[in-house]
């Protein structure tokens, strides 16, 4: 009788989750059967749920319910705080898996090329959003002095660092942020977060539902000045032709012609300002230069030779996410991803990578909602079940699913489990309860892997 398909997924968020319940839906999940081990850098599971989403949506951390019915499965293993290649390297993966996934996300920050981007003030939104989510790998303070703070991009990371920065400490004490990011944000001087977007309302890159959540803080007022809504050929066309870009224009009409209130913090949004400097004194952020710009007919846009000086003290860039270049592995350094065909791994002369994969954000780079994923997993998982179909996959050298234990604890790993991380939920819980709230995230990774049983 044929063994069971081994499967190694390098990343547990998301991407990796979803790959393992297209494996779990297979046919070759009744036969021969698929035996699935996911392997995550830090102690816990979810990857950008966990360490990616603003604390004040519970609605997208709800995505953890369904991830956990997946985890729970008996095909299925986690392995945290392993980390490759450091723990496990590419040839270990080899030997012990027929196939190995790569689903390592992106937690970086896309570089900017522009001047002063590298003054004392300014600032990766990945960092940030890393902070403030209790990331155990990143400083526990935040320098918070700004009063006045620039946001370059018009995404939903944009508004997420825009809302977090305007919203008192106190509104999102309800959430599960721990102590020290409620203390950070309660020194918070913030009181106007300016937003830039070098085009227009039509080409903002905001989801609808994000968008219309940044005006419900009773704290914030949002405002939108009447002479950044504007539109060409192509923005029309482009409303008419997809239904969220609608959406958003007419959020953000209708904001641009109410009264403006008396909130105490203020979040502009401004179109059709193109950055082209950070300025600085004395090694600082000092101010931000913005171009103006105009519509050229198409949707696109030209510069107009106008320039303001706009007052801040901080600057944001939320302009994508980069992912790390993954060792063993080609990767493209432009689109930061693994070249592939359909998350088959293409090595330099074209050819497949033998049982090697890629989904989610190495695959396709950070574009798209949590959601996109699935339809990378499905046709990643598609590829490499017909390789096996196909006696395309070398096969494991030891394929028992212990010899894999025996691995990390020959190397001194300290690896956690699914059953360690529903001792942490369940801690994670019990901090909350105390506080009357849902969940209080324990950050330090020792207290982590402590909690967790490691």
């Amino acid at each position: 009788m044929p063994r069971p398909i081994r499967v190694a997924i390098v990343g547990a968020g998301p991407a990796g989750i979803y790959a393992a319940d297209a494996l779990l839906k297979s046919d070759a999940a009744g036969t021969p059967g698929v035996s699935i081990d996911l392997f995550e850098r830090m102690p816990a599971p979810f990857g950008l749920i966990r360490y990616g989403v603003a604390p004040d949506h519970p609605r997208i951390k709800g995505i953890v319910t369904a991830l956990h019915q997946v985890l729970d499965k008996p095909q299925v293993r986690l392995f945290g705080n392993v980390d490759y290649p450091s723990d496990l390297a590419l040839d270990d993966l080899h030997r012990f898996y027929d196939a190995v996934v790569f689903a390592t996300g992106a937690m970086a920050d896309r570089s900017l090329d522009l001047p002063g981007i590298g003054l004392d003030g300014s600032y990766g939104a990945a960092d940030f959003v890393s902070w403030y989510d209790g990331h155990p790998d990143v400083p526990r303070d935040w320098p918070l002095e700004a009063e006045k703070v620039a946001v370059l991009g018009v995404g939903n990371v944009a508004l997420d660092v825009a809302r977090i920065l305007a919203k008192t400490a106190d509104e999102l004490l309800p959430t599960e942020i721990p102590p020290n990011v409620h203390e950070g944000l309660g020194r918070n001087r913030a009181r106007e977060v300016h937003v830039f977007g070098r085009r227009g309302p039509a080409q903002a890159k905001f989801s609808p539902m994000e968008l219309r959540e940044l005006d419900h803080s009773p704290t914030i007022e949002v405002i939108v000045a009447p002479e950044d809504i504007e539109y060409d050929a192509g923005s029309i066309a482009e409303r008419r032709a997809v239904k969220h870009v609608d959406l958003v224009a007419a959020t953000l009409e209708k904001w641009a012609i109410r009264d403006v209130g008396d909130r105490p913090h203020r979040i502009f949004l401004h179109f059709f300002e193109s950055p082209v400097e950070v300025l600085g004194a004395d090694g600082q952020v000092a101010g931000l230069r913005t171009e103006r710009t105009e519509l050229d007919g198409t949707g696109n846009v030209r510069g107009t030779g106008r320039f303001t000086d706009w007052d801040v003290r901080a600057v944001y860039r939320a302009v994508g996410y980069y992912s790390d270049e993954l060792p063993k592995l080609p990767f493209d350094p432009v689109s930061g991803t693994v070249p592939h065909a359909a998350g088959r791994v293409l090595d330099g002369d074209g050819s497949h990578r033998a049982a090697t994969y890629v989904t989610g954000w190495i695959k396709r780079g950070p574009v798209g909602l949590i959601g996109h994923t699935k339809g990378d997993a499905n046709e990643t998982v598609a590829c490499l079940l017909d390789d096996h179909a196909t006696g395309r996959l070398p096969g494991a050298l030891e394929p028992d699913p212990a010899a894999v234990e025996e691995h990390l604890r020959d190397r001194g790993v300290r690896y956690t489990t699914w059953a360690g991380w529903q001792e942490l939920d369940a801690h994670e819980r019990a901090l909350g309860a105390a506080e009357d709230r849902e969940r209080v995230k324990v950050v330090e990774r020792e207290e982590m892997l402590r909690h967790s049983g490691a």
